[in-house]
């Protein structure tokens, strides 16, 4: 049974893995520069990079097919910094580029809590100025259970990985860890990186999708102490924040309007509501 089991994973695996190739090819471009940055990508970097520092090299390398942005518009894909903000047992690493001389923008932040001995757990979050909201994904493992009692029923759930083990987190919380903060700034950047054209979408996306097997969307802040270290050091850029509010496309304008309604409980308790109104033309289909 056991290895029924590990075939059905398999498989479920491969159905995966197609609607995500066959959702590539249907893709329509929302505008969006969010969809010009794998946030996939960059945790399967994360999980690769043995350093902050080696991470920050692996997002600026053309092949790796993670970064497409050009925030700024100049024609030249975005070089990618990388921050790391730490509190005691929790990181909060940075992904920001410098858009002008006077601008930066966070494209993302991957949040790391340590949460025993071995263990810890991170979400990297797209920033809402450049995938229209904030955008949670997490890794996530299969895990195969058989249950039912009129014979064996196998159920197939997706389980919080342990990265303890991946090079870039063990690296952090080493004993004399000296806290990265890149060196590179506008039109400062390291001699072996070169810009190079942004591709186009459709070009683009199919190499955005092969993540996703792996990772997932997710709508609950999981590490919630690394957010909060976060969010007092979050930086945008007012560019990038009007181009996301009114959009261009092929189909027509998009126009964004976020409202926050702040209302307050019986228990003196604040409670912010944020209601997000698009109008548009015709929606991406994945």
């Amino acid at each position: 049974m056991k290895n029924h089991i590990q075939s059905f994973i398999l498989t479920c695996l491969a159905v995966l893995f197609t609607a995500s190739i066959t959702t590539a090819q249907d893709a329509e471009s929302t505008g969006l520069p969010g969809e010009n940055f794998s946030l996939e990508g960059a945790l399967e970097l994360f999980k690769k990079a043995e350093s902050p520092e080696a991470f920050e090299k692996l997002l600026n390398t053309e092949d790796n097919h993670v970064n497409n942005l050009d925030l700024n518009d100049d024609g030249e894909i975005d070089y990618v910094r990388v921050v790391d903000n730490m509190d005691g047992e929790v990181h909060a690493i940075v992904l920001q580029v410098a858009v002008s001389e006077t601008e930066s923008q966070d494209v993302a932040v991957i949040e790391v809590e340590k949460t025993g001995k071995d263990e810890a757990i991170l979400q990297i979050i797209g920033d809402e100025d450049v995938y229209g909201d904030q955008t949670i994904v997490e890794p996530f493992e299969a895990e195969a259970s058989e249950n039912g009692k009129n014979g064996p029923h196998v159920t197939v759930a997706r389980i919080v990985v342990n990265v303890w083990g991946w090079p870039s987190v063990r690296f952090v919380y080493a004993p004399g860890y000296r806290l990265w903060v890149s060196p590179w700034r506008w039109r400062h950047y390291p001699v072996y990186w070169s810009p190079w054209r942004p591709h186009p979408f459709h070009v683009w996306h199919p190499f955005a999708v092969v993540h996703r097997p792996h990772y997932h969307v997710v709508t609950t802040h999981r590490v919630v102490r690394a957010h909060a270290v976060y969010t007092p050091h979050r930086i945008g850029s007012k560019t990038v924040h009007t181009r996301t509010t009114v959009v261009k496309t092929k189909h027509g304008t998009v126009k964004k309007s976020t409202k926050t309604t702040t209302t307050r409980g019986k228990n003196g308790h604040v409670k912010s509501q944020k209601k997000t109104t698009t109008v548009q033309g015709k929606r991406r289909k994945g």
